[in-house]
């Protein structure tokens, strides 16, 4: 049953520009500034609606530019002359808050409109004194735009737009009574959208009941892939005491960028960033009882590429957009469908080209098997394999491990004699020196392909 009153289908082919659909000058050029200047198909669906005030569900895969579909309309149309809340959004988790509160920045620059963040885990007294300068769109997080409602420092009776951003993932964590409390102070007469990856019955419910007739915009064409056709999807059996050793071999992949580790509890995450570290990676973590300056300055040193590799559980896995992430590893299968979908949704994002790979061990078969055929990929085999495969070497352009034990042996033959050289003449090189780190490095890289998978120390499995 559709749960509005009406279904807007897929664009034509033709190609639209923002100010086709109503961008105005002043937008056109803030987002030109930072290289946005062709429309995605949820934003050729969603503007034209958006701007001329209906209420909406807004549903397209991950990585396909929600956000600009109901920030372009936000900028537009609140007045940054009135020191008032006009436009609020409310999303899941924090990291998610930040990005789309500086992608409102982004494209509303030219036209004086600011979005302020407020989210857990920061003071609340920068927040009050931001909200109280007369801040024209709020993004939040549920708990702390409650803390604020509560407190008396938000006050949303001059509310114009309303915005639930990544909507199932709001109820799968529990939030329903939260933003059921925020939607009940905000006005009758406001613009109502909710975005959302899938669509449970739930968001429909939600849509139902507090939209007023709602259109629903889909931008693929019905039972289409559910996820990004840009990524290549791989599903791996793999024995837990050699999982460690296999995510290591496909980093070492000569083509591979940034890449997101999933596991699925915080513990499991600080046991392998352990591994990884110790293994001479530049590897990160992010999980939920991080404090949030900690978060933050993980997600600061991942995006400017000073770590590249995220090990995270599914706090991160959610609207999160970040650039040169080629790779996406669900090192613990995902529980189902929908957290695959937002999982491997961080890689091929916006056009650019993925790789989504999912190990299981034995007892988890029977759940990747549920997500193939819910999704449709059983086209993709699930493959068996070990750190030692040579289906690892085929896929990931990688050298076997005898030929990579054997380029350690020619490597290491140079550095041995410059080594007895230097302590003929009494020299060493110095700590700090960077090829003394280089050889460190290597030197770990080494003892890493040689040590059989068995004899991992049990930190550096997970």
């Amino acid at each position: 049953m559709s749960p509005t009153s009406g279904t807007v289908a897929p664009p034509p082919t033709e190609q639209h520009s923002f100010a086709d659909l109503g961008a105005t000058p002043t937008t056109l050029t803030s987002l030109a500034r930072v290289g946005i200047e062709h429309p995605f198909p949820i934003q050729t669906l969603c503007l034209p609606l958006a701007l001329a005030g209906v209420d909406l569900i807004g549903q397209a895969r991950t990585g396909t530019g929600k956000t600009l579909a109901f920030g372009i309309p936000i900028v537009q149309e609140v007045e940054p002359e009135l020191p008032e809340v006009q436009a609020l959004v409310v999303v899941p988790t924090r990291e998610l808050c930040l990005q789309v509160a500086g992608d409102i920045d982004t494209a509303g620059r030219d036209a004086g409109v600011r979005a302020v963040a407020i989210v857990g885990g920061r003071p609340l007294g920068p927040q009050i004194v931001a909200l109280n300068e007369g801040a024209q769109v709020v993004v939040g997080t549920p708990g702390r735009v409650l803390d604020h409602l509560r407190q008396g420092h938000l006050k949303l009776d001059r509310l114009r737009i309303l915005v639930v951003d990544e909507a199932d993932e709001m109820l799968d964590l529990g939030f329903l009574p939260d933003v059921e409390t925020i939607i009940a102070a905000t006005p009758d007469h406001r613009q109502t959208m909710l975005f959302s990856a899938t669509m449970p019955k739930a968001v429909v419910a939600l849509a139902r009941r507090y939209a007023k007739r709602p259109t629903f915009v889909h931008a693929e064409p019905a039972g289409e892939q559910a996820t990004v056709p840009a990524t290549r999807q791989l599903f791996f059996q793999v024995h837990p005491l050699n999982r460690f050793q296999v995510l290591c071999r496909i980093l070492d992949a000569p083509d591979r960028d940034r890449v997101a580790v999933f596991r699925r509890t915080k513990r499991g995450v600080d046991r392998t960033i352990k591994g990884l570290v110790d293994e001479g990676y530049r590897a990160g973590a992010l999980h939920g009882d991080m404090p949030q300056v900690a978060r933050e300055k993980v997600m600061r040193s991942f995006r400017k590429g000073k770590l590249d590799v995220l090990v995270c559980t599914d706090v991160a896995s959610r609207g999160l957009d970040i650039a040169g992430l080629s790779h996406v590893i669900n090192y613990d299968t995902p529980e189902d469908d929908r957290a695959y979908v937002h999982r491997i949704g961080r890689t091929g994002r916006a056009g650019a080209a993925g790789v989504a790979v999912t190990f299981a061990a034995w007892n988890e078969l029977e759940t990747v098997d549920l997500i193939r055929r819910r999704l449709e990929l059983t086209d993709e085999p699930v493959h068996e394999v070990y750190s030692t495969s040579p289906l690892l070497s085929e896929l990931f352009d990688l050298p076997t491990v005898q030929e990579a034990a054997a380029a350690a042996r020619a490597a290491a033959a140079p550095q041995k004699a410059e080594k007895a050289d230097k302590g003929d003449k009494g020299e060493a090189p110095a700590e700090g020196d960077p090829a003394r780190r280089r050889s460190r490095s290597a030197a770990r890289r080494r003892r890493r392909r040689r040590i059989p998978a068995g004899e991992r120390p049990s930190a550096a499995t997970g």
